[in-house]
């Protein structure tokens, strides 16, 4: 079970991303657990493909942590493509997380977690399972790819209301997973190359816990959704997967320059191999391993705590594509149907960006008209008087909703209901919108009067994972639907009765809030004037 304590990893990863417009992150639900409770007889033992392990039972669920599924990707293998975990003797104990992926307060640089990281958790039903197996769920947490955990997401909920195995996963994070270098021959994404592998370890390991291996459902949120995407248009991901839910984070999700800081580019999730490569080979001459015939060796023989500086893990947040891992552009893939055939579940929040203009709201305030007019201008420039035309201030409580508003529906809701057109043309998709703009604050986060948080970026997280929330009871009934539906499509490929599938002339998707008529289908694209943004190269 999480620990009440604020899960301050989130909400520093999210000021520090805000200011550095690293804008993909939703991380921590809950801190790593201190301990784990002393194994007792009755716990559960499983035979993977490894070696034994020895799980904890809790009640009507079961949980099996830190089980490595890949050896440590330290010295000669930091920077390796991840490498099968070696075989052990006796049973291994799998009642504690083990150390997260090596990180860094982007605030105060202070560095936790540990290289020896490549390590995934498994939550069953306790009991027997069905003959033909459970379903599969793989959970890819988001954090701007430099900050979050497997551990952060407890998982009983989704296991046993939905019948189904649950998979939390640990990935290579900032300059460990997606630095790139001439003598890596570019930028081979490890932090795919880890799911992937994660992915392939549950294909082998799946029955063994009760799960049917042809029925894994690959799912994340922010920067596990990008994840997703990637693993989507990636021909190297095919068949490890039957399933895919993207929340909050699709193959065309990107923001306009100066969205969150005035003054900085825009912002796109993926980036060119060789822009990454160069990257890397300057960041190497700062780290004083310039010399071309021993860079990496140089590199690799560096403590981890030098490399993961705010600087350097900010400045390897974009997952490369031009390599083999990803061949091409997600989006352009997308556009062109090289993709994946399975069906697909994937969503927004109504508020996503109201996270990030309060979180920097201090920094960087939009107080009146004049600074609501200034930051329209750094960010469409001459369309700046069209966008304030459909989105004056003085429509909304305070010129930082507006704002907020405006940059949701530009960079997130419009973006991702284009990426469901473009999917829907070839497979079934689902679309949401969590929309519960009373959902709890349980990150911490400070209040901002001029921007309440409503359905903000991350938001829908504890309404799935074991997080303590102070839910009203429509609140939890929306819950107990989101994770009916979500395990649902998980067996069915349909998140439940009267959830449209996407597409025809009238698209919709469904309205996820608490409360009679909470539920229901909704025109997202009118809602939030997508028209208009297609018009202006959103």
């Amino acid at each position: 079970m999480p620990h009440s304590r604020p899960p301050g990893r989130r909400r520093a990863a999210l000021r520090a991303g805000a200011v550095a417009a690293v804008l993909t992150c939703a991380t921590a639900l809950s801190p790593e657990p201190a301990g784990a409770a002393p194994p007792h007889r009755a716990d559960p033992v499983v035979r993977t493909a490894q070696g034994d392990v020895r799980g904890r039972a809790h009640g009507t669920y079961e949980t099996f942590q830190g089980i490595p599924y890949a050896q440590p990707p330290t010295g000669a293998l930091r920077w390796h493509v991840p490498v099968p975990a070696r075989p052990w003797r006796g049973v291994r104990d799998a009642g504690a997380p083990g150390p997260a992926c090596t990180q860094a307060d982007l605030k105060t640089g202070k560095v936790t977690g540990s290289e020896d990281c490549l390590r995934l958790h498994v939550t069953r039903p306790a009991g027997r399972a069905p003959a033909g197996g459970r379903p599969v769920l793989v959970w890819v947490h988001g954090g701007a790819f430099v900050q979050g955990a497997a551990a952060d997401y407890p998982a009983g909920r989704l296991a046993t209301r939905g019948d189904a195995v649950v998979v939390t996963v640990n990935y290579r994070l900032g300059v460990f997973g997606l630095f790139g270098h001439p003598g890596l021959g570019g930028a081979p994404d490890f932090t795919l190359a880890d799911q992937r592998a994660a992915l392939r370890w549950v294909r082998d390991n799946a029955r063994r816990f009760g799960g049917d291996p042809r029925q894994v459902t690959l799912f994340g949120e922010s920067a596990g959704a990008l994840s997703a995407c990637a693993h989507l248009v990636s021909p190297g991901s095919a068949g490890l997967f039957r399933r895919a839910v993207l929340q909050s984070g699709s193959c065309l999700t990107s923001m306009p320059r100066a969205a969150v800081v005035p003054g900085t580019p825009a912002w796109s999730p993926w980036a060119r191999e060789r822009d990454t490569s160069a990257a890397g080979a300057a960041a190497a001459r700062r780290l004083g391993c310039g010399r071309a015939a021993d860079a990496l060796r140089c590199l690799r023989a560096l403590p981890a705590a030098k490399l993961a500086t705010p600087e350097l893990m900010r400045a390897f947040t974009a997952v490369s594509y031009g390599n083999r891992t990803l061949p091409e552009e997600p989006g352009r893939a997308l556009r062109a149907g090289r993709f994946q055939r399975v069906p697909v579940v994937q969503g927004t929040n109504r508020d996503e960006m109201r996270y990030f203009v309060a979180d920097a709201f201090a920094a960087f305030p939009v107080r009146d008209e004049k600074d609501y007019r200034a930051r329209l201008r750094g960010s469409f420039g001459d369309a700046a008087a069209d966008v304030e035309r459909l989105y004056p201030a003085r429509a909304f409580p305070t010129p930082a909703l507006a704002w907020a508003t405006v940059l949701t529906d530009r960079s997130w809701t419009c973006t991702t209901l284009r990426a469901d057109r473009l999917l829907a043309a070839r497979v079934p998709v689902y679309g949401y919108e969590f929309a519960d703009r009373k959902a709890p604050n349980v990150f911490g986060l400070p209040t901002v009067p001029e921007v309440p948080y409503g359905a903000a970026h991350g938001f829908e997280l504890t309404y799935l994972f074991d997080v303590p929330a102070p839910f009203t009871a429509a609140q939890r009934t929306l819950s107990a639907r989101m994770t009916d539906a979500w395990t649902r499509f998980a067996r069915t490929s349909v998140p439940g009765p009267g959830w449209p599938r996407f597409g025809g002339g009238a698209p919709r998707v469904q309205s996820l809030a608490p409360g009679a008529g909470g539920i229901r289908p909704v025109d997202a694209s009118a809602a939030h004037h997508c028209a208009f943004w297609e018009r202006h190269g959103a």
